[in-house]
């Protein structure tokens, strides 16, 4: 508990001390005492104006701000009210008892923060340069690209760059939810965020702190809260024209029956049908609403966090819990995206002069295939001029006076030279020389060992339909496709056409169902936007991830995919069994009320005692074991 909290805990304890001992010497005055009902009044006012002025003080500055119809209205109104008809005790005690179950919100909040609140401890404080031969300590973004920072065992990697001497373990966990460490040295990447657990490195920043993984990450976490889920903005709105709509029947009941029965002859009850109407506003107060589903989704999102999974926001919780179709990027999703050169094929000229020409120009690409042709090469990679690089096709170039075109068959046709496709298993990257063909090499990736259990846990799940999409060979999309145990598989398609099926498929899914694409946030980005549900493998914090999509599976994991849905789906299941509890004890009690069978006590339950219950219940939402 912070200091706050535990300061309104003793103010709650005082209160309820006094307001015993209140209890206690009015019931010991005798009848015959002329001032007991003064010495009571006094007594429970001073418990009232203790523990309650700070809610009196909240209703009359918002009624000065046009902020008339909250729940410290409904409390200061119910309370003064039993104060005036002589309910001292119920007064008092609605007071107590919504300061319990404000207590108990604050602390409940707090929880649901703290996950959240750790992944925001990855800002680091400063940073080590080295200027002018010394090691100075600045802000990091006092520094600039192209500058050699210093991190030493046990401080925080504060900019994202390549390390340039030293080796160490970093631990990631504040990021991926792993408490793996990830051991790096001289030209490894290095990211924000991470600990550097028992090296000395000295690292090279590549970017500004403004674009560093870390602060990308905070503004994530930061603006998570502002995405409303549909259920969320719904119980806003509701409770907008609700608390109006309860404050103006709690008038007509205490109005409207006494004067009906003074016009038929009969003696009003002004005293009881006030009563009566005091009692409805404290059963009316929407605070179970208000308070428990956001925090339930609040709680959702902060127990993603746990495993390594960043959402935006609570509409893309509640969309993945709707979740039923489910499209793949190949490359870096279901396969590790760690391609090796397995066969070289020419009958023009000697395998390492076709793999030095492919791995000059594929030089130009920081697609993975193309980084994989590139560390093939033990050789110095000749100039590469006029280089471009076609999307969907591969990269051409000038090297040493000629045109060298390295990609996949349509390029081949696109540059006039004639090629066959071999029967090897994996991707192919054909090259041409001045439009003639001069040989193919064969890139091997392997599935990761977890997309086939992931895929099986959905289907499980949800009886997800699953799709891959991939601009790879038929034959080996097809057989990667079994293994991971995909029920549709496209292949050869070009970047615009991945986007034209998932648009097509959105089109066929199930109505009030959503479409979920996961693909490696480098080059998915418009399949990413169009799905309901945009998921990318964020590969420790990969910019394009961050950007693009609305949930980051952290750890670069697909296995965590099937614990986000499982968050989604427990957090909407709280969720409506919050809304479906609070409401029906608040109507159960109000037409008891209205009737006379429910007092002040009974509607404190059904305003504190369900408000706690159900903030009880949202809070379950923060603990999501991963075991599916």
């Amino acid at each position: 508990m912070t200091a706050k909290q535990k300061r309104m805990l003793i103010r709650i304890i005082i209160a309820a001390v006094c307001f015993a001992a209140a209890i206690t010497i009015g019931a010991l005055l005798p009848e015959s005492f002329e001032l007991a009902w003064a010495v009571r009044l006094a007594m429970f006012g001073a418990v009232y104006i203790f523990i309650g002025w700070d809610i009196i003080w909240k209703a009359v500055r918002n009624i000065a701000h046009g902020q008339v119809f909250d729940e410290n209205f409904l409390m200061m109104i119910a309370s003064v009210g039993a104060m005036i008809i002589g309910e001292y005790s119920e007064g008092v005690a609605v007071l107590i008892f919504y300061q319990v179950g404000d207590l108990f919100e604050s602390v409940a909040v707090g929880k649901s923060r703290h996950s959240i609140a750790e992944m925001c401890d990855i800002d680091p404080e400063y940073a080590n340069v080295e200027r002018g031969g010394e090691v100075l300590q600045v802000m990091p973004d006092e520094v600039t690209p192209g500058e050699i920072i210093v991190i030493r065992p046990g401080e925080r990697v504060p900019l994202d760059g390549v390390v340039v001497s030293g080796e160490s373990g970093l631990n990631t966990a504040a990021l991926t939810g792993e408490s793996t460490l990830r051991d790096v040295a001289e030209g490894d990447e290095v990211i924000s965020g991470c600990i550097n657990t028992n090296g000395l490195l000295k690292v090279r920043v590549s970017r500004p702190y403004s674009d560093s993984t870390v602060a990308r990450i905070l503004e994530l976490v930061e603006n998570s809260s502002e995405n409303k889920a549909k259920t969320e903005s719904f119980i806003t709105r509701f409770a907008r024209i609700y608390t109006p709509a309860v404050v103006i029947a709690a008038v007509l009941v205490a109005v409207v029956p006494p004067l009906v029965m003074l016009m038929c002859g009969g003696e009003a009850d002004w005293s009881g049908w006030i009563y009566s109407a005091l009692t409805f506003l404290v059963v009316s107060c929407p605070c179970a609403l208000v308070i428990s589903v956001p925090l339930s989704y609040f709680g959702g999102i902060g127990g993603a966090s746990k495993h390594g999974i960043m959402i935006k926001g609570a509409n893309y919780l509640e969309a993945l819990n709707n979740a039923q179709t489910f499209v793949f990027d190949k490359t870096g999703t279901l396969t590790k995206g760690s391609f090796t050169v397995t066969d070289i094929c020419s009958d023009k000229m000697p395998r390492e002069e076709l793999l030095l020409l492919c791995a000059s120009a594929e030089s130009i690409s920081a697609h993975p295939i193309a980084l994989s042709v590139v560390k093939a090469c033990d050789e110095q990679l000749l100039p590469a001029q006029n280089a471009e690089e076609l999307a969907g096709l591969g990269v051409s170039a000038d090297i040493g006076g000629k045109k060298v075109c390295v990609g996949n068959h349509r390029l081949m046709e696109r540059c006039g030279a004639v090629c066959s496709t071999p029967d090897s298993i994996g991707t192919v990257i054909h090259c041409a020389i001045d439009g003639v063909y001069a040989g193919y090499l064969v890139i091997s990736d392997e599935i990761r060992e977890e997309s086939a259990d992931a895929v099986a846990a959905l289907k499980a799940m949800c009886g997800a339909k699953t799709v891959m999409l991939t601009g790879d060979r038929k034959a080996t999309a097809e057989a990667l496709a079994a293994k991971a145990g995909i029920d549709v598989c496209h292949a050869q398609l070009l970047p615009d056409g991945k986007v034209e099926l998932v648009e097509q498929l959105y089109k066929e899914k199930a109505p009030k169902t959503s479409l979920v694409f996961v693909g490696d946030g480098m080059n998915d980005a418009p399949a990413l936007a169009r799905a309901d549900v945009g998921i990318a493998m964020g590969g420790l914090g990969s910019d394009a991830a961050i950007e693009a999509a609305d949930i980051v599976l952290m750890n670069d994991n697909i296995a965590k995919l099937p614990v986000a849905v499982k968050i989604a789906r427990k957090t909407h299941s709280i969720v409506m069994q919050n809304i479906v509890f609070a409401l029906g004890i608040k109507v159960l009690v109000m037409l008891l009320s209205l009737f006379g069978f429910a007092n002040m006590w009974a509607a404190v339950f059904a305003d504190v005692g369900v408000s706690v219950l159900a903030i009880l219940n949202a809070m379950r939402a923060m603990r999501t074991k991963q075991r599916l």
